[in-house]
């Protein structure tokens, strides 16, 4: 007799397959020998194929496996009487005359149906969840052989999901499976923001086709389940009291839904959500229970997609932060404010105002915005708006033609002309004329100029990047700056520190300049010694880091050891009154104070006349003027009854 296979339940119920030479697939495709449809079933599920004088099922790594004799079968020999189970479908394997036993329900394996078939509503809390119990699971896997179909599929959803990173991959994904494991037609992952009652994301699948227009689901289960953290399974939702269906819901024909929760670590971050609108294929206890535990997993795969997503963000924005090209030195929280402010604007083309200080480095903030912009490989054109007189700036900025006034025997480009394509850097802005002002603003809001002495505009391809030391709020109320003008050069703006506010970067700069100049003077330096260190950190540098850049520049140049020593450094350095420290600058503070004793008995013994004071100390009266004012002497001359500095008989 010819061996045969004979499908006891499911959609085939009743039909027999020979089972010859030729391979003889299972699965949902047209394609296979055996075609099931049936939502538990792959698209290419299993086969059955003859070697030798033996008959062999094979499974296709199929999401819900393969069973025979109620245990999971990958590769196995067949014999007369075994069962197989495709989904909900049961096969028998006949190799000879069959018997009633042979086609005899399987009692320890009943079909899956309804488990509640009159149940409308059904919730499940997580304490309940079966997948979610491993002692409540293990006693009811042996003769069950539903929950091991399960098992097997949750392990597969494991292995898929867990080895994507990305949040939307994941998601899509993860549908694609539910729709393999339940008689669902839509289903849908919603996730929620920091409103605990909101949806800020979202993703959808529908059963066999594209998704076609917003996604409509129960607002009233969604909440539910969120505010209760339950799973709720609602078979013909609109015949149960304790849901009223939305509108969308009744046009759709939506009747059986569910709806699980997404938690991980005890926070909720969204639902689950599927229905259908046969009302035939309901959901049943067994659904529910598969989809809590596929939600279990999915919660934690999310939030660890989410996470590492987050890690990426702000690696790169790291990196982008470290791997700016600038020429500053400095690991100051207020530098590294600078440096994100670069990262963010150099990708744009918004006109920026940099303020500050003179010598806090506003040159090199403006070439950093350039260097890691688009245009970097175009001119920097700097001009100095103080350094010119009104005439003069002009046609330095503007070009002028030929003839266009005395001495112009040839046209000239101005500066924002060789500059197209480019950057202009405009120094000291807030020194420009108010007629220069007015040209400028066209020049920013028309992007067009004219030469001096020129009558045909000429297009301005640049972006302009400004800086000024000077209040510019308080030059707009006094009438010395158009506020047109400020509110088009402030689109973005940053304030560079001045080096007191950071004075944790003065060891820093200071050992770049020092290897600066040691290059450039070709005399060795090895350092800076301490008590050196002690007075660049005390000093308080109102010329900022152009003021330090100097003193180490004098002190290489100068110095006369390997290492820069305090007699190394400016006067105005030494000569500050510096907070005592035990053992530290004990010679600088005994040739301190006597300085100090011997001003202020010169003073006193000419009657507060400092010019009469500087005879007596073989000094010029100005330099006795500074020696007051960098030792702090103003107060002490002051109490002695002498006339402070400045106020000379």
């Amino acid at each position: 007799m010819q061996p045969r296979l004979i499908a006891l339940s499911g959609p085939l119920k009743g039909k027999l397959f020979p089972c010859l030479d030729t391979e003889l697939s299972f699965g949902r495709e047209p394609s296979n020998q055996v075609v099931l449809n049936d939502s538990l079933v792959s698209r290419r599920h299993c086969s059955i194929s003859s070697e030798g004088s033996h008959f062999r099922v094979v499974d296709f790594e199929s999401l819900n496996g393969t069973f025979v004799n109620r245990l999971p079968a990958h590769e196995t020999v067949l014999s007369h009487g075994d069962r197989i189970n495709v989904g909900t479908s049961e096969f028998v394997f006949l190799e000879h005359e069959t018997t009633e036993a042979d086609l005899a329900p399987d009692t320890l394996n009943p079909q899956p149906g309804p488990a509640n078939p009159t149940t409308i509503t059904l919730e499940l809390p997580r304490s309940e969840g079966v997948y979610l119990d491993p002692e409540r699971l293990a006693s009811l896997i042996p003769g069950d052989l539903r929950i091991a179909r399960d098992l097997a599929a949750l392990l597969r959803i494991s292995a898929a999901i867990n080895a994507i990173r990305n949040q939307d991959e994941l998601q899509a994904r993860l549908l694609e499976l539910i729709f393999e494991v339940l008689p669902a037609e839509r289903a849908a992952i919603l996730l929620l923001g920091h409103n605990a009652d909101e949806f800020v994301s979202g993703t959808y699948r529908q059963q066999g086709a594209a998704p076609a227009g917003p996604f409509r689901f129960s607002h009233t289960v969604t909440r539910h389940v969120l505010r209760e953290g339950v799973a709720v399974m609602a078979n013909d939702i609109a015949a149960d009291p304790s849901f009223i269906p939305t509108e969308s819901l009744v046009a759709s024909s939506v009747r059986c839904v569910l709806c699980v929760p997404l938690i991980v670590f005890e926070q909720k971050l969204g639902v689950v959500y599927a229905d259908a609108t046969d009302l035939s294929a309901q959901f049943d206890q067994t659904h529910l229970q598969l989809l809590t535990g596929i939600a279990a997993i999915a919660s934690v795969a999310l939030e660890h997609a989410r996470y590492v997503e987050w890690l990426e963000g702000e690696n790169r924005r790291l990196q982008d932060e470290i791997n700016i090209e600038h020429d500053m030195v400095g690991d100051s929280g207020r530098m590294r404010d600078v440096y994100q402010f670069v990262s963010k604007v150099a990708a744009s083309e918004s006109t920026v105002l940099i303020c500050g200080e003179s010598g806090t480095g506003k040159e090199l903030v403006a070439r950093a915005i350039h260097r890691n912009s688009k245009r970097a490989n175009m001119p920097f054109v700097a001009i100095n708006c103080a350094a010119l007189v009104e005439t003069l700036l002009e046609s330095e900025l503007f070009g002028h033609e030929k003839g266009a006034f005395t001495g112009a025997i040839a046209q000239k480009k101005g500066k924002i002309e060789i500059a197209q394509g480019g950057t202009l850097f405009l120094d000291e802005i807030g020194e420009l004329a108010p007629s220069m002002q007015a040209k400028l603003l066209r020049v920013l809001q028309q992007r067009e100029f004219e030469r001096v002495g020129g009558n045909h505009p000429i297009q301005a391809n640049i972006r302009v990047i400004a800086a000024t030391n000077r209040n510019l709020e308080e030059a707009m109320k006094t009438g010395m700056f158009r506020p047109d003008l400020y509110f088009r050069l402030n689109v973005v703006s940053v304030t560079m520190p001045p080096l007191r506010e950071r004075t944790e970067d003065i060891p820093l700069l200071s050992a770049y300049f020092v290897q600066k100049y040691t290059r450039e003077s070709s005399r060795p330096v090895a350092g800076i010694s301490r008590e050196a260190h002690a007075l660049l950190k005390n000093y308080d540098w109102p010329g900022n880091v152009r003021e330090l850049e100097n003193a180490i520049e004098r002190a290489v140049v100068l110095g006369s050891s390997d290492h820069i020593r305090p007699e190394d450094l400016p006067e105005s350095l030494v000569e500050r009154q510096q907070p005592a420290h035990e053992g530290e600058l004990r010679y600088h503070d005994a040739v301190n104070s006597m300085k100090r004793q011997l001003i202020l008995r010169a003073v006193q013994e000419s009657g507060g006349n400092f010019t009469e004071a500087a005879k007596l100390l073989d000094l010029h009266p100005n330099y006795l003027h500074r020696l007051v004012r960098n030792m702090d002497l103003r107060e002490e001359l002051r109490k002695a009854g002498s006339r402070p500095p400045g106020k000379l008989r």
